[in-house]
């Protein structure tokens, strides 16, 4: 009996490491990034997500530049926003297929809700691409609760 116990058990810890990602191909985006200061100072005005890529014209799987506004098409077209990061070392793009945004020199995903440099630019691709401004969720901020679990008050 306690073999048929360990068993269900080991399946049970097997298939909630699948639902979380551990087996999923789920990857954690990265809640800070060195590379920030290259983004443009005008990302509140940005090319709407059915933009083609700027050099081949393909209409989908492109991303937006952060740091120069160009869009160009994935790894997965013609590679042209891969080669606009070799030739100018331009590294943050937002996809306008999920709004995820990636950062070559890192070679990570950033959350764009937690990083507040890019929360603008999410906002304005998501009301561009969907009509509506995005569900904000709540991000933690482990130094505020720190200080308030301490009785530090950030105000004073």
């Amino acid at each position: 009996m306690a073999a048929s116990c360990s068993s269900n058990l080991d399946l049970q810890l097997e298939e909630e490491e699948f639902l979380y990602g551990a087996e999923s191909g789920w990857v954690e985006a990265r809640t800070w990034c060195d590379h920030l200061g290259c983004l443009s100072s005008d990302l509140a005005h940005i090319p709407a997500p059915d933009t083609p890529c700027n050099r081949c014209l393909h209409p989908s799987e492109n991303w937006l530049c952060l740091c120069c506004k160009d869009v160009l098409c994935s790894r997965f077209v013609n590679k042209h926003m891969l080669q606009h990061y070799n030739q100018t070392t331009h590294c943050l793009a937002l996809s306008y297929s999920d709004l995820s945004v990636w950062c070559f020199n890192c070679d990570a995903y950033l959350d764009a809700q937690a990083i507040l440099q890019l929360r603008p630019v999410y906002e304005t691709a998501y009301i561009l691409k969907f009509g509506e401004a995005p569900p904000f969720r709540t991000v933690d901020h482990p130094d505020v609760e720190d200080n308030q679990a301490k009785g530090i008050s950030l105000g004073s």
